[in-house]
């Protein structure tokens, strides 16, 4: 039995409460002979700073960057709002993506049956619908320099963000776009604004040339950021696989993540290179829907989404998809007998707590083994 180095960081608001869940079903397979997983626990966002004054320290980097996969939380709240630019809660995210060079965001938008009349959209509209947007990290506008704060004097400032991006970047967000692509419904749709942006004329002219060059047989088709965000909300089954930039996908992931009815429902994947030496890669694991602050300690957050990013773990970094379909269907099994969570209570006379709703899920994946 393989074992895998696991490091966990809950972070803040409800993120430890859902991570509880997470060691569970961890735990749970490593019983049933799936993979043993040995796990650390780090601090990472606000109680990073409040421990060590900054928002993940350099012991805690080092389990990172030792560990086959990090399973993080969440991070930020209201606590820190007044903290330094440079060691805010969410500093820390943005530094393991860095450091671990994690370029590609996979962030699924799927609307289970049972959850259809959850969203704000017509059950026809997202019933059955499953995109996956694939989001460039570690460039753009988030990290481009020039980034700062000019005073130009008489009273005014300038701000400046620089949204840059490299033929390579583009390119191997590309491959992962298309790669993914041929194995859904082979279909890519790339978005940029090259009507207003060089970054995006580039976009367009290196995803384009990718296309022709290596991935023919998948069906490419372009579309203005703003105009993709529209046709999400119109009728966003005509997507399949969905790849852009920095900016532009933070924005379009959250759109569509709200075509499910909840972001407590989403999981996501960032990943770095593929090392061609030892065939593993760094990986980061995390749900969706932010710390959330008020409802933490509450024991109502929604564990769906931590559960499915471990399960992306499972699919993406150890290769036991197998292991992964049988979490996904025992969370599609649990939401099909009517079990909800506050979150996605809709016309449920009642609701469940976080753990559960994380018992109920371990139950159901208990009688696939």
């Amino acid at each position: 039995m393989a074992t895998y180095k696991l490091l966990l960081l809950p972070g803040d608001g409800i993120g430890p409460e859902v991570m509880s869940e997470v060691e569970k079903v961890a735990n749970f397979l490593g019983e049933a002979g799936v993979a043993q997983f040995e796990t650390e626990k780090g601090l990472v966002g606000g109680c990073a700073y409040d421990a060590h004054g900054q928002a993940i320290s350099e012991s805690d980097m080092a389990l990172a960057q030792a560990a086959d996969a990090v399973i993080f939380g969440a991070v930020g709240g209201p606590k820190w709002d007044a903290v330094p630019y440079d060691v805010r809660p969410e500093a820390g995210l943005l530094r393991l993506r860095k450091d671990l060079a994690l370029f590609a965001n996979l962030r699924p938008a799927i609307c289970y049956p049972a959850l259809a009349d959850a969203s704000s959209l017509k059950r026809e509209i997202v019933e059955n619908l499953d995109i996956m947007i694939v989001r460039e990290l570690t460039g753009g506008v988030y990290f481009g320099e020039p980034k700062e704060i000019i005073d130009l004097g008489n009273g005014q400032k300038r701000g400046i963000d620089t949204q840059v991006y490299d033929t390579y970047e583009i390119e191997r967000i590309g491959r992962v776009a298309f790669e993914l692509a041929r194995k859904r419904n082979n279909k890519v749709t790339s978005s940029e604004k090259r009507n207003v942006m060089k970054s995006g004329v580039l976009w367009n002219e290196v995803i384009t040339a990718l296309h022709k060059r290596e991935y023919a047989d998948v069906e490419l088709e372009h579309q203005l950021a703003d105009a993709l965000g529209m046709q999400l909300v119109r009728w966003p089954k005509q997507f399949d696989v969905i790849v852009t930039d920095n900016l532009f996908g933070d924005m379009l992931s959250d759109v569509a993540a709200m075509l499910t009815g909840s972001l407590g429902m989403l999981p996501s994947a960032s990943l770095g290179e593929t090392n061609p030496k030892t065939g593993k890669r760094k990986a980061l694991y995390e749900p969706v829907h932010g710390s959330a602050p008020d409802i933490a300690g509450k024991g109502i957050a929604n564990p769906i989404a931590m559960i499915g990013s471990l399960a992306m773990c499972l699919r993406y970094s150890f290769g036991l998809g197998e292991a992964a379909d049988k979490v996904e269907k025992a969370i599609a099994d649990v939401l099909a007998s009517g079990l909800r969570t506050a979150d996605i209570k809709g016309d449920a006379n009642s609701t469940v707590s976080t753990v559960q709703m994380g018992e109920a899920i371990l139950g159901e994946l208990k009688k696939a083994y």
